[in-house]
């Protein structure tokens, strides 16, 4: 690394200020900055804490500080930094302009993400700040609008930050057809990924666009200290299965009051509000912990940023939504709740922990269950031996390219040719040929052979040689429902008072009326949004967790939940059908070596290597390469349990596929259960007798796949998202938003007319694509099934084994009115399983 800078790369102003706080400006940030200044695009690849921002931005504020002038004369964007996250734009803003200030550099740097005030949004328009921070659904807005190629005409330098983190989705998708876009409209725009944690720096290098004839230049930094990792191995019993990580609470909230401040991760939300609450049941010295994640109200999220920001929280019980790049300098330990399920997600929310590069981040893994120490064990192997996982660079989805179409057309209008060589710029879509292009553009244009002679399937005309939106509406229409996530139906958690009985005056004040509640009711504050379907299983009076807090509810008035505070001992979870991650094929193997390798058990808990030690006693410990398969009797019911750890997803699609197998054979499957790392069906008849090699031959993804799909809900769900993703469906509409239960009823009617008269039309194309990249999770079952082809290790057992137990507690886990009963339930059938296992 230099003394110092070369006096012609950095003005006087930063060399000054990089001397005044005693910091020599890194090689990697150096080499960034020459390079952008060249006006070439680069990815750079640096460790948390190593000025990965700070680098991104340098050459900007260099240029901006030379005041170059834009072309038309008028005030012009310069920099667009994109985030995966709105907490992060806010966190970079703020530690920009810290720079930015000290030097009088006079730079205007402003966010846009969805919490944006409109009035704001429209003055950007007309006076756009030197660098805006923004997310990728907010330049899609932009590209849907007016005007929009002459706003970014003048444009220099795009930043996409944490950029493995949205490249492999269909967020990314969208992001790489508005990069594209980009690049035609500022053909002179140079474009910088950062990134901290990526296993393949090539593939991201090649998913950003680059000048014509110029190459993305990769820069590596040097350097980096290895994290602090432990394992908490837990006074109490570890369960054999669950998640909810109670039994170690106390031993948490010691770790949280011994640090200065923590950030204790989880997996999603409702784990997020469980643990909170019980936090709080022991917080016996009152310590300031908080809870973030993304259900809650903007106001209470940027509350809990802005504490944390000022250093007087204790600790921070949080989700995803704290894990990507943003700078909590307080933060000294990080305490993950449950196994990571990814080596590159741990390292993320390590760095969280001491934000500098040339210190190590400390971090304290919880596993919830016995399996998940073994997953624990196997990520902090692979962190302390540099081996990164990660997912592939993906094809485009067809569903992501109808929306960006869409928004071509609301905004400057495209011509056929020209669209298309632009799409090709994009990586996800550099492969896609003319005919399935014009079959997309023909499903915005007329919804496809099926639907054409519905008006409100046709979106786009073509005016002038060019395809517009055809109305206002259509374009307002697509404005409202922009990005690639589609949430479950989300209502509005409101405080409410009581002000009357129904009829009574209140004050020229709106009130509501809830179904069964003679008394006129005042919605009020907001605490956040919470699943439609979470609601409609409670009943007015029941108590639930939401926000940190214990609500009654009331009822629900159009989109509002209105609730009370309550106090109450068992209160509901929230649940949520987001924010579960996979098991990685790279854990999973790692869990795989380590079972049936003896000499790692002696690292394990007591409790962990006996269990080990009796199944390879009562059953066997299968080599890594091979599928253990155990058949048993059990209260009146025979068993088939096996364990490919290769996550719920791939599990819960063997399942479905054995069990249409089983069926076959006559041996009468009733049913399946899936987890993380072990698959169980059971059945009237014993299956012992099975042809195992048969019943797991790789032709199971073949007829039977196609047959269960034809006839599986699954399918109809899938393509509700993509129908929506397209825009075929709309849920926020001019005026009005429809409930998740109308959308439904639109998709399914759609999806039944395409099954019938045009079973090969583009969105059905999509939503099978869909299954089997995603929920199906097709690719890693194939390769699971070919791995073990031949390799098949089949015990009959006379009664279940220890690695079973797991497994076989998920069966029990049936829904109850009386959490109090169901645990006594769980209780009562752990006790009978693992007696039975365990027994030597």
């Amino acid at each position: 690394m230099p003394d110092q800078p070369p006096p012609s790369l950095l003005p006087e102003v930063f060399s000054d200020w990089f001397a005044g706080r005693g910091w020599t400006p890194r090689a990697h940030q150096l080499a960034l900055t020459e390079t952008a200044l060249a006006g070439d695009s680069a990815l750079l690849i640096a460790p948390t804490g190593g000025g990965k921002t700070l680098a991104g931005f340098l050459a900007s504020l260099i240029e901006l500080h030379q005041k170059p002038q834009s072309n038309s004369g008028r005030p012009a964007l310069h920099t667009l930094y994109i985030s995966p996250l709105k907490a992060l734009a806010t966190d970079v803003e703020r530690n920009l302009n810290t720079p930015v200030a000290e030097m009088g550099l006079g730079i205007r740097i402003e966010t846009r993400t969805g919490d944006t005030p409109q009035s704001k949004r429209q003055r950007q328009r007309a006076n756009p700040p030197d660098i805006l921070l923004t997310t990728p659904e907010q330049l899609a807005l932009f590209i849907a609008s007016d005007h929009a190629a002459e706003f970014f005409s003048d444009l220099k330098c795009v930043i996409i930050d944490e950029i493995h983190a949205i490249a492999a989705s269909k967020r990314g998708d969208l992001l790489s057809l508005g990069l594209a876009t980009l690049a035609e409209w500022a053909p002179a725009c140079r474009f910088i990924g950062l990134s901290a944690t990526v296993r393949d720096p090539g593939l991201l290098a090649e998913w950003l666009p680059t000048r014509e004839g110029r190459e993305t230049r990769l820069i590596r930094a040097e350097g980096g200290v290895n994290a602090d990792i432990g394992i908490m191995v837990s006074r109490e019993r570890i369960p054999w299965s669950g998640h909810s990580g109670r039994f170690a609470v106390p031993e948490v909230y010691e770790a949280i009051k011994a640090s200065q401040m923590t950030l204790v991760f989880v997996n999603t939300r409702s784990q997020a509000e469980m643990l909170f609450q019980e936090l709080w049941r022991v917080n016996e010295d009152a310590l300031p912990i908080a809870l973030h994640h993304g259900s809650l109200a903007r106001e209470q999220r940027r509350k809990v940023e802005a504490a944390m920001a000022k250093g007087v929280l204790k600790g921070v019980v949080c989700t995803s939504t704290l894990d990507l790049g943003i700078d909590w300098g307080g933060v000294d330990l990080v305490i993950q709740m449950g196994a990571p399920k990814g080596a590159a997600r741990l390292i993320q929310r390590i760095g969280r922990a001491n934000h500098r590069m040339d210190e190590a981040s400390r971090a304290l893994l919880v596993p919830t269950n016995r399996f998940e120490v073994l997953e624990c064990r196997a990520a902090e192997a692979a962190v302390e031996a540099g081996e990164i996982d990660g997912e592939p660079m993906r094809t485009g989805a067809l569903d992501v390219l109808a929306q960006h179409i869409m928004g071509r057309a609301c905004g400057e209008g495209f011509e056929l040719e020209a669209l298309y060589n632009e799409i090709r710029r994009a990586a996800p879509y550099a492969g896609i040929d003319w005919e399935t292009y014009e079959r997309v553009v023909d499903l915005v244009a007329t919804g496809g052979y099926a639907l054409t002679t519905y008006d409100r399937f046709h979106r786009i005309v073509k005016r002038d040689g060019l395809w517009r939106v055809r109305t206002a509406r259509d374009a307002q229409q697509h404005r409202m429902n922009v990005g690639a996530i589609v949430e479950a139906q989300l209502l509005n958690v409101r405080i409410a008072s009581f002000v009357g009985k129904k009829g009574e005056a209140s004050g020229g004040q709106e009130t509501r009326s809830v179904r069964g509640d003679q008394r006129a009711i005042r919605a009020g504050r907001k605490l956040g949004e919470i699943e439609e379907y979470f609601i409609s299983t409670l009943t007015p009076g029941d108590t639930f967790l939401f926000a940190g807090e214990i609500l009654r509810f009331l009822g629900v008035s159009e989109l509002d939940v209105l609730v009370t505070r309550a106090k109450a001992d068992k209160p509901a979870i929230p649940s949520y059908n987001g924010g579960k991650f996979p098991l990685t094929t790279f854990l999973a193997d790692r869990v795989r070596h380590m079972i049936h390798d003896p000499a790692q058990w002696a690292g394990l808990p007591d409790q962990v290597r006996e269990w080990f030690e009796i199944q390879k006693e009562k059953s066997e410990i299968p080599p890594p390469d091979h599928l253990l398969v155990e058949t048993f009797p059990r209260a009146n019911r025979h068993y088939l349990v096996t364990y490919p750890f290769e996550g719920r997803l791939a599990h819960q699609t063997l399942g479905m596929l054995l069990t249409r197998r089983l069926e076959r054979a006559g041996a009468k499957p009733l049913g399946f259960v899936a987890s993380e790392y072990a698959m169980a069906v059971w059945a009237m008849d014993d299956m012992a007798g099975v042809d195992m090699d048969g019943l797991f031959h790789p032709d199971m993804l073949g007829d039977d796949l196609e047959a269960w799909l034809d006839e599986s809900p699954l399918m109809k769900r899938t393509f509700a998202q993509c129908a929506q993703i397209s825009g075929m469906i709309a849920r926020r509409l001019p005026g009005k938003e429809k409930t998740g239960r109308q959308v439904t009823f639109s998709t399914d009617l759609i999806y039944d007319v395409l099954r019938s008269h045009e079973p090969d039309h583009i969105l059905l194309q999509a939503a099978r694509q869909d299954a089997a990249t995603g929920l199906l999770d097709i690719r890693r079952l194939s390769d699971m099934l070919v791995r073990i082809r031949g390799k098949i290790d089949h015990r009959a057992l006379e009664r279940i084994s220890p690695f079973a137990v797991p497994v076989m507690l998920e069966i029990g886990k049936e829904p109850v009115n009386s959490e109090s009963a169901a645990e006594a339930i769980m209780e009562e059938a752990e006790s009978a399983l693992i007696r039975d296992a365990m027994q030597r």
